[in-house]
């Protein structure tokens, strides 16, 4: 898993001057992003925003060189860093779907050690 320079440069600023919530969002909304994705797909992370809303954050990906394309997911918070919905450019996650991967995957070593940006050298 791969994080472009400027990728870099705009989560440090991102994180630089926000609060400590909005790292939390920032840091559970990525680390949705390799189980939203492929099996073994070499994610690179592009970018880490403020979503649509004030309490929502983006992140821009990439997955591999095969299709070229860039995806994306926004997950919404309720109060707090409680995520309440994810969208990607497939469409919303289901209720099911976000209750799975909200108690049985994102609070879990796995999602730390697969995190994409945890996983840089």
């Amino acid at each position: 898993m791969r994080l472009g320079f400027g990728a870099a440069a705009l989560l440090v600023a991102f994180c630089g001057c926000s609060s400590s919530v909005d790292r939390q969002r920032a840091t559970t909304c990525r680390r949705a992003v390799p189980a939203l994705a492929p099996p073994d797909a070499v994610l690179t992370i592009l970018r880490v925003a403020q979503g649509p809303t004030a309490d929502s954050v983006r992140v821009d990906y990439g997955i591999g060189t095969r299709d070229g394309r860039q995806r994306w997911l926004v997950c919404s918070f309720g109060s707090g860093a409680v995520l309440s919905g994810i969208a990607t450019e497939r469409g919303p996650l289901g209720e099911a779907q976000l209750y799975l991967l909200r108690h049985y995957y994102l609070d879990t070593p796995d999602a730390l050690k697969a995190d994409p940006i945890g996983a840089q050298p």
